[in-house]
């Protein structure tokens, strides 16, 4: 598993997804893929096809994820909108699932709930070159919840943009212990 976490991390840093989204000092504890019907990634994986993003993917663990009665935030985020030259509206919030639970072993992760904010799919517009989507696992705290009027239940483009998962999470004590990434583009 080390061996994963450096390579995880690695990849992280190489594509400025650390310090951009997530803190210097992150320590993953849990490594996981992101599985959509046509491609799985794998730990900070290059790019993607956008088409092969757009329907909901599940969440593979790949470490021993088991973590009994706790629950975990999953959240997806695009700190490049509308580019990475000019992220003016980064951070995007793609998706946030609250009340995930962690099997054991090597397998799926259970979404226990409806989404905070529902999936939208990776939509980086023509011409603003690559992005980076990125996935954070968060250890949520024993009495965690997200109020009916807060930002994160607002799925509208006004609602989702500049948003800030670091912000977040510190907003509601949540605890960073995963995250992957993987890049992609327009298709003209």
């Amino acid at each position: 598993m080390a061996e994963n976490i450096s390579s995880l991390l690695n990849a992280l840093k190489r594509d400025q997804v650390i310090p951009d989204v997530i803190p210097k000092s992150f320590a993953p504890s849990v490594l996981f893929s992101i599985v959509y019907p046509r491609v799985e990634t794998g730990l900070g994986e290059p790019e993607i096809l956008r088409n092969h993003t757009l329907p909901e993917p599940t969440i593979k663990i790949l470490s021993d994820g088991g973590e009994g009665d706790k629950s975990f935030t999953l959240v997806l985020t695009d700190p490049d909108a509308p580019s990475r030259a000019d992220p003016k509206f980064g951070e995007w919030r793609h998706w946030i699932v609250t009340g995930v639970k962690l099997p054991e072993g090597n397998a799926n992760a259970r979404l226990t709930s409806t989404a905070t904010t529902p999936y939208e799919p990776p939509a980086p517009p023509v011409g603003t070159g690559l992005h980076r989507y990125v996935f954070l696992l968060f250890e949520e705290p024993a009495s965690f919840s997200i109020p009916k009027g807060a930002i994160e239940h607002i799925a509208t483009s006004k609602g989702r943009r500049s948003w800030n998962a670091g912000a977040f999470a510190e907003k509601y004590g949540l605890k960073l212990v995963g995250a992957n990434f993987f890049v992609t583009q327009s298709q003209v």
